[in-house]
């Protein structure tokens, strides 16, 4: 049966157009029901058990489905995911309205069906003759929906009637909207709030834990004194949007003070601009007020119950480990076997009477403190996807044994003959470059960048393709690494491991002697790399005066030509920036840390770097070419001038001056930046001007005109070198492929609006996968400091604060706040000059760059937020009793990983 369907729909210029699509019934659509003989069962679909058992409940003791409305769907996620909720039918109706008010749940609920034991059915309602119904004069689109999924429920209890079984399997319709609820009771229907139901589950008391703190038709009851004033309605603030009266845009806490944060303007259009220059000339940034909220990016959040002091109290607040995130009230019944434990809770709502949002208890991760269970707290905090990789994805993982075939050599170059070799940390496994340094017969020299054809694994669309899509990036923690792609891949196939033959996409250059590319060309190829080596390893054959083999000859010639294309690199003013890295050594058996010392960096490391740069940028412009609009590249933008104010300052107090008209200017007088009598200062102004930078990020040369990076004096630039941990290689991969002919291309990939959307996912994943390397960092140095007392070390002081000095302890780098005043304390005096810069404490002054001594030790007093505190040592502080002590760690030193490349 063929009827049509009409609707309004917005284009992306901003009109209105009315579209009609014809709209196909059929008779044919399963209902699920595994007992079922009516319906037409496919074999392997998931379906409802015939006698389905579960959780008994009080109020329906006999066999019975539930049926959720959206509203259900969309807030009771939690509860629906729960093992003991079974055999629920999911209308298409209740899914097309959820997939468009919140993409997570949509996505949590999709895979809920997925799984054969969850007994989820999804039943295409609006395509089923008996079940569809039309949107009537003057009702809204909410009603008709209400209408659809009553008319479905109705349809089920009469279908299911039929079924020749000793018992009638009775739906339950699950709806927290009261009038929906009283219409389906009126009409003969089942039909039960999400409350009332998971209350009468006898066996599962602390399922009610779960539900989330909503109220009917998702509406806080408000009672008692307004604290926050009403946000304008929807409507209002699109109008203010488009007259320029309001602005748009993302709204980002600062991660170190909650009481200050960013909107990032959406867009750049002309009354942005208007906005900007009718700033005052004195301030940085021009300031505003929330005036409303268009869309929440509220998630679970990881932390722990403060247990309240009422005896047998159930309500109870709970401190996320987030501090920009306030204390949120639950309910919960097992406030004491959640004490001392880290659990995960959902915001539900915040009324405008409460000074706490109100939430719900999702889960308990385990005890505070235990390894794993930080680890885990630190991948949720910081949206790191890492669970394991499902069926549906290893089922796109080519079968082992694996081999190469005739069929795989019709678009390569078997480059087997060539002495190709990699170069790496100690125990790498994701092997994802190798080189090659061979002189030709005409004088020449070529060179080759190698790198692990992953693209040739991973086929566009499919649930490997997106489930790396997704993760973006693979994650180094301190003790283990969350791969973006399933291990087979990542240590084997793609690994370019010495000795076995293994697909690569190789860059390779005919050069002179001076190091000048007198062609390139790019191809698909066969290698058998010749050895894996270390830095060390590499450096020992580099500097051995007996070694002349292939592989060390081929490595001379790489380090030669490497020496000459950073030198050239630097003069066209590429920075040459630093910070304080050390590694962990960690105990075999505990896998606690024993150990920190600070990486050391060899020539080899620099010529890896050096030609995995190169590469990058031959493949951006060649990509670039080819696909002027749809080339996913990277850029590093230029900081603007303020940035680099505390930079000039803290050189000048040395007598230093460092020019920032430009990346070479900077670079130039960092190099001559120098002080005899202090050989650490060149290396503080470099990690000073790394603080300076803005964040790399990739785009799509389409929706952009600014390509220069700016780190790296390069007019363009890209990501080749690592697929097997970078999403944005294997795009590259396959625009470079497309553009030698080596592979057919798919509409995704000529998209530009959706590249523009992929690469806004890849920049806030490897934002994250920062942060939660560090997080990781932190954590393993709190270990590492709990059994060793205090210790006493030379730091450097890195800012001057109004009532602060920020220090760094290259040996372990560490960097942390000394506060010079403390609440409930006596001040001191203290004098802060923003020029020089400097602060006076009573009467010892701190300049940038000081040397000074701190006590290092770990306070554990408060288990949710331990610390690293550090006090003054020297310059002791004469004439006050000076607390001087630190209330946050940090650190820019990151757990040990393949990191040839610089990021940049």
């Amino acid at each position: 049966m063929l009827t049509s369907r009409t609707f309004l729909k917005r284009t992306r210029a901003g009109a209105v157009m009315k579209v009609v699509r014809e709209h196909y019934l059929r008779e044919d659509i399963a209902c699920g029901a595994a007992a079922c003989e009516q319906c037409g069962q496919q074999p392997g679909e998931p379906r409802l058990e015939a006698q389905p058992g579960g959780a008994a409940s009080s109020l329906c003791p006999a066999p019975h489905y539930l049926l959720p409305d959206t509203n259900v769907l969309l807030h009771q996620i939690d509860i629906l995911e729960d093992p003991v909720i079974t055999n629920v039918i999911v209308l298409q109706t209740v899914l097309q309205e959820v997939r468009k008010r919140s993409a997570p749940v949509y996505k949590r609920i999709r895979d809920v069906i997925a799984s054969p034991e969850k007994h989820f059915y999804s039943f295409t309602n609006e395509h089923h003759r008996e079940t569809y119904i039309e949107q009537e004069q003057g009702e809204t689109a909410n009603d008709r929906n209400d209408k659809a999924i009553r008319v479905a429920a109705k349809w089920y209890d009469e279908h299911l009637k039929k079924i020749n079984n000793e018992e009638t399997i009775q739906v339950i319709l699950l709806t927290n909207d009261r009038n929906n609820k009283e219409k389906a009771v009126e009409e003969g229907l089942t039909a039960y709030t999400c409350e009332e139901y998971i209350k009468s589950l006898i066996a599962n008391p602390d399922l009610v834990d779960r539900l989330a703190c909503v109220s009917d038709e998702g509406k806080e009851i408000e009672s008692g004194r307004i604290i926050f004033s009403e946000h304008l309605p929807l409507s209002k603030l699109q109008q203010g949007i488009k007259s320029g009266i309001y602005f748009q845009g993302t709204f980002r806490a600062n991660r170190d003070n909650y009481l200050e944060a960013t909107v990032w303007i959406h867009g750049d259009t002309e009354e942005n601009k208007e906005l900007k220059s009718s700033v005052s000339k004195n301030m940085l940034r021009p300031s505003g007020r929330v005036v409303g909220i268009i869309k929440r990016n509220w998630r679970p959040f990881c932390g722990m119950l403060s247990k309240s002091q009422i005896k047998e109290a159930r309500r109870h607040l709970f401190t996320p480990a987030d501090r920009r995130i306030p204390r949120i009230r639950i309910e919960t019944r097992q406030s004491s076997a959640l004490e001392g434990q880290r659990i995960i809770v959902a915001i539900d709502g915040w009324p405008r009477n409460s000074r706490y949002p109100n939430g719900h208890f999702v889960k308990n991760l385990g005890t505070a403190g235990d390894k794993e269970t930080e680890t885990e707290v630190l991948l949720l905090e910081h949206d790191v996807p890492h669970q394991a990789f499902s069926q549906a994805v290893l089922s796109f993982l080519p079968k082992m044994p694996w081999s190469i075939t005739e069929e795989d050599m019709k678009f390569r170059e078997d480059l087997r003959y060539l002495c190709v070799c990699s170069v790496d940390p100690p125990g790498c496994t994701d092997i994802d470059d190798a080189l090659h340094c061979r002189e030709l017969e005409n004088g020449n020299l070529e060179v080759g960048v190698h790198i692990a054809d992953v693209s040739h694994f991973i086929r566009p669309g499919n649930a490997l393709d997106q489930e790396s899509a997704k993760r973006g990036t693979t994650v180094y923690l301190c003790e283990k690494r969350i791969d973006m792609v399933p291990e087979l891949l990542s240590s084997n196939l793609c690994s370019l491991r010495s000795n076995v033959d293994r697909f690569a996409f190789s860059c390779i250059w005919e050069m002179n002697h001076n190091a000048e590319i007198l062609k390139t060309r790019f191809t698909k190829s066969v290698i058998n790399s010749k050895a894996s080596l270390t830095y060390a390893e590499a450096q020992m054959r580099i500097d051995s005066s007996s070694m002349k083999d292939d592989i060390t000859t081929s490595l001379r010639g790489l380090n030669k030509l490497a020496k000459i294309l950073k030198k050239r690199r630097i003069d066209n003013g590429a920075l040459t920036l630093s910070s304080p890295e050390v590694r962990f050594h960690i105990d075999s058996e505990t896998h606690d840390p024993i150990d920190l010392q600070t990486k050391e960096l060899k020539e080899t490391n620099s010529m890896v770097e050096e030609f995995m740069l190169l590469a990058n940028i031959s493949v951006a412009k060649k990509i670039h070419e080819e696909f002027s609009e749809y080339a996913l590249l990277r850029k590093h933008p230029a900081p603007p001038p303020s940035n680099y104010d505390i930079l000039v300052k803290a050189a000048k107090s040395k007598n230093l001056e460092i020019k920032t008209d430009s990346a070479k200017a900077l670079a130039d007088t960092l190099d001559k930046a120098e002080s005899p009598d202090f050989p650490y200062l060149n290396t503080l102004l470099r990690i000073l001007a790394t603080r300076c930078m803005m964040q790399a990020v990739y785009f799509c040369s389409g929706m952009d005109n600014d390509f220069h990076h700016y780190g790296l004096a390069s007019p363009i630039y890209t990501h080749f070198t690592s697929p097997i941990r970078r999403y944005a290689d294997i795009i590259v991969h396959r625009l470079l492929a497309v553009a030698i002919q080596a592979d057919s291309t798919y509409p995704e990939l000529t998209d530009k609006h959706k590249l523009a959307d992929l690469c806004k996912n890849l920049n806030y994943r490897h934002k994250m996968a920062q942060y939660a390397q560090r997080a990781s960092v932190a954590f393993h140095t709190q270990l590492f400091f709990k059994n060793k007392g205090v210790v006493n070390e030379e730091a450097y002081i890195l800012f001057v604060r109004k009532n602060a000095i920020v220090v760094l302890i290259p040996k372990y780098g560490l960097e942390g706040t000394v506060f010079f005043e403390e609440k409930d304390k006596p001040k001191p005096n203290i004098n802060y000059n923003d020029e020089v810069p400097s602060l006076t404490v009573e009467k010892t002054t701190f300049y940038t760059f000081d040397k000074v001594k701190v006590n290092i030790m770990l306070d554990a007093s408060n288990i949710q937020h331990q610390k690293i505190r550090m006090a003054l040592v020297e310059p002791k502080i004469l004439g006050s009793d000076v607390p001087n002590q630190t209330t946050e760690l940090s650190t820019n030193s990151e757990p040990e990983k393949k990191k040839k490349k610089l990021k940049k």
